[in-house]
């Protein structure tokens, strides 16, 4: 574990992605998942997936705790805790790395399970290497 954050700064992280998981809606895969999502000032903005039938329509608990805080004016993040209910901690899927990296590579990602005390933390560049971002803003 090679992180730049604090313990309990950590473990705050897991702990509110286990209470987001909660509200969790996946009637079709019964995978719930939480996120935190900690930005520069200190604010952390919480997520769960919420499925859809029409499947590209579904919302991974990533996006959704950076849509939230992205519609409340920020842009820059320190951490995303992941959590889920399986047998290892649980990575944010490809498009949820790529949609985090449009705010910054430098992200730590702690990934978490309910299962274990096991935690994984790696920073975004490190899961998205040769990350494709667009050059015009």
């Amino acid at each position: 574990m090679n992180s730049k954050l604090e313990q309990d700064v950590i473990s705050t992280l897991i702990e509110e992605a286990k209470k987001a998981r909660q509200f969790a809606f996946a009637p079709y895969s019964n995978n719930l998942v939480g996120s935190a999502l900690l930005t520069m000032d200190g604010r952390i903005y919480t997520g769960c997936n919420v499925e859809n039938s029409n499947f590209s329509a579904t919302i991974c608990a990533e996006r959704t705790a950076v849509v939230k805080a992205v519609s409340e004016g920020h842009r820059k993040f320190r951490a995303i805790a992941i959590v889920a209910d399986r047998p290892v901690p649980t990575s944010p899927c490809g498009q949820c790395r790529q949609f985090l990296a449009q705010f910054g590579l430098d992200i730590d990602v702690i990934m978490a399970n309910i299962q274990s005390n096991t935690v994984d933390i790696m920073s975004l560049d490190v899961l998205l290497p040769r990350v494709f971002i667009s050059q015009s803003k």
